[in-house]
């Protein structure tokens, strides 16, 4: 099984206010489903549906649904990263709108920092699963789907590039004495999209590639 991301553009920003405290918000479509995406991927509702009803039982109903802030590069929620909580997730035609509530973590701290600033974010799913090609060209998604968490926060949705997108994509994942671990590890075992200054990142990646391309 390889790790999917989805990524999606922009969400809405929701405050509420509660017995006086006010807590933010993000809401928006996390998961698509039955058309091709931009990555030319393509989920069926049942799969999905399926992978909802379970994430939602066993995560979000529990207040255990976790998202991080940036792109990590594996199936796994790292807690030092932990930004929100999905607090939902609701069948809209093919799509799931998900609401997220920004937590008071360093990582939340930011990402509420930047919302307030005017800043758009998006969002990216991420879950494991084989695909296959189909005949109208592109991939559709395996019923061996598992989502591992319906949105982290994103500073640039079309970041990583294709390049960096395959390294994070082309690792192979297995169940192993009950955990998720890499079948075979690369030497490249960096986050991509955790800065925000996309400066930072550009250079970042430059570097990545070019110690890709000076081991080959």
């Amino acid at each position: 099984m390889k790790l999917i991301t989805e990524e999606i553009e922009s969400v809405e920003v929701i405050t509420e206010n509660v017995n006086g405290k006010k807590t933010l918000y993000i809401q928006g479509p996390f998961l698509q489903t039955e058309q091709p995406n931009r990555n030319n991927r393509i989920y069926r509702m049942p799969v999905m549906e399926r992978e909802v009803k379970r994430y939602t039982e066993q995560y979000v109903n529990r207040g255990r649904a976790l998202g991080e802030l940036g792109h990590p590069d594996g199936p796994t929620v790292n807690l030092d990263r932990v930004s929100h909580k999905i607090v939902s997730l609701q069948k809209e035609g093919n799509n799931f709108i998900g609401k997220a509530q920004i937590l008071s973590t360093p990582m939340g701290k930011i990402a509420e920092s930047l919302l307030k600033e005017g800043v758009t974010l998006g969002v990216s799913s991420r879950g494991i699963g084989s695909v296959r090609p189909t005949k109208e060209g592109y991939n559709e998604v395996g019923e061996d789907f598992m989502l591992a968490t319906a949105a982290d926060i994103v500073a640039d949705p079309s970041a990583p590039d294709a390049f960096v997108q395959g390294i994070m994509e082309g690792k192979e994942w297995v169940w192993e004495g009950g955990m998720l671990r890499e079948k075979a590890a690369e030497n490249t075992k960096r986050r991509i999209n955790t800065l925000i200054d996309q400066g930072t990142l550009e250079e970042y990646k430059l570097n990545l590639l070019n110690n890709f391309l000076n081991n080959l």
